[in-house]
């Protein structure tokens, strides 16, 4: 909750006017308790991962003929029904989080120690926050993902994900309870070391999920990030993880390659 009573006050705390954002963020926060504004981000999340992947799931069932040319496995259709159960069996732990987040914030404050007042992040701060969580996120979740491709992680935990041969959107989150523990790890390590707003944690989760949707989504489009961004994997790159399944020993990294390209795990199909 923003300590000011009124935009002066907070005006006069900056030593300067708000922006239109802070001033905005102002309206809106004000009077908002800051454990609610810390369960934004579940609710934000689950927005985003009930929308992004409807496009290509509605496309391919309805009008295949304008996004099949671009599917890594054209042979391989997955009935709405199973679109639909992915999609459910994931969505249930969004409601989990929203409660597990209102018991941990306490604690929760004490290790991200995000800031939720004035004044806002500049534009640099924010890419320079993101472009750190990218990288130590990408590192630690290519060590976790490859523990999962042992055997007893596979048999006992990661094979949930590894369901769908063919990945959809969906799939992103379709996965063992533990598993979604695990990698929460690695996404929460970078705001944890370098704390920052809870708008740029928003952003940056938001990234992350939509960047993960799409790298499950099945296909490769002209505009593909990864013909743009270096050391970007994308779909192509993941969904031969996917093919290739529980022998799969190449291609963990979850958004960039260098650390499958360092330790010689990367493959493209």
């Amino acid at each position: 909750m923003i300590p000011y009573a009124t935009t002066a006050e907070a005006e006069a705390a900056l030593g300067r006017a708000m922006t239109w954002a802070e001033a905005a963020w102002y309206q809106y926060s004000a009077a908002m308790p800051d454990s609610w504004l810390h369960c934004h981000t579940t609710f934000i999340l689950f927005v985003i991962y009930t929308i992004t992947p409807l496009p290509l799931v509605v496309l391919e069932q309805f009008a295949p003929s304008i996004v099949l040319p671009y599917k890594l496995q054209p042979r391989v259709r997955l009935p709405l029904a199973a679109s639909l159960r992915c999609y459910m069996e994931a969505a249930c732990f969004f409601p989990l989080a929203v409660g597990f987040q209102l018991v941990s914030y306490p604690a929760a404050v004490k290790i991200l120690r995000t800031r939720m007042g004035l004044p806002l992040p500049s534009v640099r701060e924010t890419i320079a926050q993101l472009v750190v969580y990218s990288l130590m996120e990408d590192y630690l979740s290519y060590w976790i993902h490859r523990l999962l491709h042992t055997q007893w992680g596979y048999e006992k935990i990661h094979r949930v994900h590894h369901e769908f041969t063919a990945p959809t959107g969906f799939a992103m989150s379709y996965s063992h309870w533990a598993e979604n523990l695990f990698l929460s790890i690695p996404a929460l390590a970078g705001p944890v070391i370098v704390p920052c707003h809870i708008t740029t944690q928003w952003l940056w989760f938001c990234i992350r999920l939509i960047e993960g949707i799409n790298t499950h989504s099945g296909y490769h489009f002209p505009f593909s990030p990864s013909k743009l961004i270096p050391f970007y994997g994308g779909a192509e790159y993941h969904d031969y993880h996917h093919y290739a399944g529980g022998r799969s020993q190449s291609n963990f990294a979850p958004l960039f390659t260098y650390c499958d390209y360092i330790y010689r795990t990367d493959k493209v199909s």
